[in-house]
């Protein structure tokens, strides 16, 4: 017989605490998955960090405030501004404009579709070959850093994205 009876426990919770089991768990936003700032907010915080190379955060952060001001809105936090990164929709790549190396680490993608970069900079980086790699490494910053957050990689691949992202500060 053990010394912990796990039943017994749950009863004796259940009746200190009646009802309290399904009100403990959390409510559901409806807008979850949807950006809580205004869309001109998202708009001017993607223009400003879709250059190739990484903003500084603080700059970043303070042009978004200006514009926030001048508009008279409430400007996003510094943890807003990093998580938006992972969210905002980054770069999009004609599949006709890609080099060949490129288009053949693209598996069952229609000629005609738009490919995002994050995605483009995966593919690349999981199943291209030098010239791919190379393609990719050159992507703009927010490609790499997403593409860096998506789950799937190959150990070596991802050691290869990450050369790419500390040797270019991202």
């Amino acid at each position: 017989m053990s010394a912990f009876d796990l039943e017994a426990s749950f009863e004796r919770a259940e009746r200190l605490l009646p009802g309290r089991a399904e009100e403990s768990a959390r409510r559901r936003r409806s807008d979850r998955g949807a950006f809580r700032l205004p869309p001109e907010v998202i708009g001017e915080i993607r223009r400003l960090a879709s250059g190739h190379d990484r903003p500084v955060m603080s700059e970043l952060r303070t042009e978004v405030a200006r514009f926030c001001a001048s508009r008279r809105l409430r400007p996003p936090s510094r943890a807003a501004l990093y998580r938006i990164h992972d969210s905002i929709p980054g770069h999009s790549y004609d599949m006709a404009s890609l080099p060949d190396d490129v288009k053949s680490t693209l598996h069952n993608v229609d000629p005609t579709a738009p490919i995002p970069g994050g995605q483009l900079a995966f593919h690349c980086f999981n199943y291209g070959n030098v010239r791919a790699l190379s393609y990719a490494s050159g992507l703009p910053w927010l490609d790499l850093y997403q593409a860096r957050r998506k789950r799937g990689w190959r150990q070596k691949s991802r050691g290869a994205l990450d050369a790419v992202c500390r040797a270019r500060r991202i």
